[in-house]
C-alpha cells in the first residue's frame, strides 16, 4: 500500500469531516516526503529497509547467544552449588574420620602404652614394642591422609602465638639424633634463641616432615638442623647428604604422591604426601618455602618464618623436675569404653588414682562426692551431650582448683584458642602417654604436691 497517494476523492458532508480529510492528507504529505529521504539516504543500491531487516536479524541472534549464555551460566551455578555441597559433606567426614576413626586407635595406643611400663618377658616386651611402633605407623598414615584432607577442603585453621624457635627445635633435635644414630648417621643440630611467630603445631608438622625425607634418602654422612637470621624472618634450614634432587623435580615433589628418588630398600611406608603437605601449610601460613639441591651433592629444604616480639611471650614455667605423679586424683570423662579401660590402665600404672565416667551426668554425681586433681575430657561426647569444654568449665565453677587436659582430635585453631582462654590444657588424638605424664607432673608442681 502506497502511504504517500492520496486517497479516493469523498466530498465530507460536515465541517469537522472536512477538518479530518484535511489533517490526514497533510499527514500523509509528512509521510512520503519522510519515506522519499529515508530511500535518499540508504546504503550503497538504495537497500535501507534490507539494512533494517539485517539489523533486525542481528538483534535476535545477540537476543539467542544471549539466552544460551544466561543458561549456561546457570548450569555453572548449579555446579558450583553441587561442588560446595560435597565439600561440605567432605568436611563433615573428615570430622567423622578423626574421631571416629581415632578413637580405637587412641585406645591401641593406650593399652600397648601401659603394657610397655609393665615388666613383662624379654620376648613379650619385645612383642609390645612392635605393635607400639606399627601403632605409631598406622598414626602417621592416617594423620597424613586426615591433615592433606583437611588442608583442601580448608578446614584446618591456624593458631598463630609467639614462641622460643628453641621451643620447637630442641624436642626435634633430640628426637631425630636418636632415630639418625639408630641409622649410622650423625645429626648436627645449631640452636638459635630467636623468637618467632607461628602455629607451632603445624610448623612442627614442617620441619618433621623435612627431617624425616632428610632421614628417610640419606644412606650415609649427617644431617643438618639450625636456622638463618634474615630481614624479613627467621629460615629454619633442614639439610642432608642425600642423592640430591634433578632440577626439573624440585617442583614436582610438593606434588601428591610424587618422590625424588625410589623408595628407600628398607620398606618405606609413606606415600609421598609429606611435601605436598608441607607446601600446603606454609602457603596457609604464608611462610616461604625453598629448596637447594644438586644431584649426588644433597638437599637443603628451609621455611622462611616471621619474627615475633620478645615482650609477647607467655610467661615461662619451669620445667618439671622428674614428680612422681603417684597419688594423683584423675577424672576421666568419654563415651568410649575402650577408651576409659584403656586410659584406667595406663593410669594405675603410673600409680594415679582413677575415676572414669561415660556421661557428663555421672561426672556431676562423682564431683558432689570427691575431689580430684586433674579432668581428662574428651571434647566430642555422646549425641546430646555438651561439648567437653562446657562440661569443665561447669565443674571447675564448683571445683576452682581444677586442672583440666581437653583431648580431641579436632586440629581447629578456634578449638586450641578457646581452651586456651580458660587456662585448660590441650591434647590431640592418639595420645602421646609421654605429653600426658608430663602434663599430670605440671599438676601436681602446680598444686605444690
Amino acid at each position: 500500500m502506497d502511504l504517500g497517494a492520496e486517497p479516493p476523492h469523498i466530498e465530507p458532508a460536515t465541517e469537522q469531516e472536512r477538518a479530518l480529510a484535511e489533517e490526514n492528507a497533510r499527514l500523509r504529505r509528512i509521510c512520503g516526503a519522510l519515506i522519499e529521504r529515508v530511500e535518499s539516504a540508504g546504503m550503497g543500491g538504495g537497500a535501507p529497509y534490507g539494512a533494517f531487516e539485517h539489523a533486525v536479524l542481528l538483534a535476535e541472534q545477540v537476543r539467542e547467544r544471549t539466552d544460551s549464555l544466561h543458561r549456561t551460566l546457570e548450569a555453572l551455578e548449579e555446579a558450583r552449588a553441587e561442588a560446595e555441597a560435597a565439600n561440605h559433606s567432605k568436611t563433615r567426614f573428615l570430622a567423622a574420620v578423626s574421631h571416629d576413626l581415632l578413637q580405637p586407635l587412641n585406645a591401641a595406643r593406650l593399652f600397648a602404652s601401659a603394657l610397655e611400663d609393665q615388666a613383662l618377658p624379654e620376648d613379650a616386651g619385645r612383642q609390645v614394642g612392635h605393635i607400639g611402633r606399627s601403632l605409631k605407623d598406622v598414626e602417621a598414615l592416617l594423620g597424613t591422609l586426615v591433615d592433606i584432607s583437611r588442608l583442601d577442603a580448608g578446614v584446618l585453621t591456624p593458631d598463630v602465638a609467639v614462641f622460643p624457635v628453641a621451643e620447637l627445635l630442641d624436642v626435634l633435635a633430640e628426637e631425630y639424633r636418636q632415630l639418625a644414630g639408630a641409622r649410622g648417621l650423625d645429626l648436627h643440630y645449631v640452636p638459635s634463641g630467636m623468637v618467632v611467630s607461628s602455629d607451632l603445631a603445624l610448623l612442627a608438622r614442617v620441619v618433621r616432615n623435612f627431617l624425616t625425607n632428610a632421614l628417610r634418602y640419606t644412606e650415609h654422612g649427617r644431617l643438618l638442623l639450625g636456622c638463618r637470621r634474615r630481614h624479613d624472618g627467621l629460615e629454619i634450614l633442614v639439610g642432608d647428604t642425600g642423592p640430591g634432587i634433578d632440577a626439573a623435580q624440585q617442583q614436582a615433589i610438593f606434588l601428591e604422591f610424587r618422590r625424588a628418588v625410589a623408595s628407600p630398600e628398607d620398606g618405606d611406608r609413606g606415600l609421598g604426601l609429606g611435601l605436598a603437605i608441607v607446601d600446603r601449610i606454609a602457603t596457609m601460613l604464608e611462610h616461604p618455602l625453598n629448596l637447594v639441591s644438586r644431584p649426588g651433592q644433597g638437599a637443603l629444604f628451609s621455611i622462611r618464618v616471621p619474627y615475633g616480639r620478645p615482650r609477647d611471650l607467655p610467661v615461662a614455667e619451669a620445667p618439671p623436675g622428674p614428680i612422681d605423679i603417684a597419688g594423683m586424683r584423675v577424672w576421666v570423662l568419654d563415651d568410649d569404653p575402650a577408651i576409659l579401660e584403656g586410659m584406667t590402665a595406663l593410669l594405675d600404672g603410673w600409680g594415679c588414682r582413677v575415676r572414669c565416667v561415660a556421661t557428663p551426668a555421672a561426672l556431676e554425681a562423682t564431683s558432689r562426692r570427691e575431689r580430684a586433681d586433674l579432668l581428662l575430657v574428651d571434647y566430642h561426647l555422646a549425641p546430646g551431650d555438651p561439648d567437653g569444654i562446657c562440661v569443665a568449665e561447669r565443674l571447675c565453677r564448683r571445683h576452682p582448683e581444677l586442672g583440666v587436659v581437653v583431648i580431641t582430635a579436632n586440629h581447629d585453631g578456634e578449638l586450641k584458642q578457646r581452651a586456651r582462654e580458660r587456662g585448660f590444657d590441650y591434647l590431640l588424638k592418639p595420645v602421646k602417654p609421654l605429653r600426658l605424664r608430663l602434663l599430670i607432673a605440671n599438676r601436681r608442681e602446680a598444686n605444690g604436691a
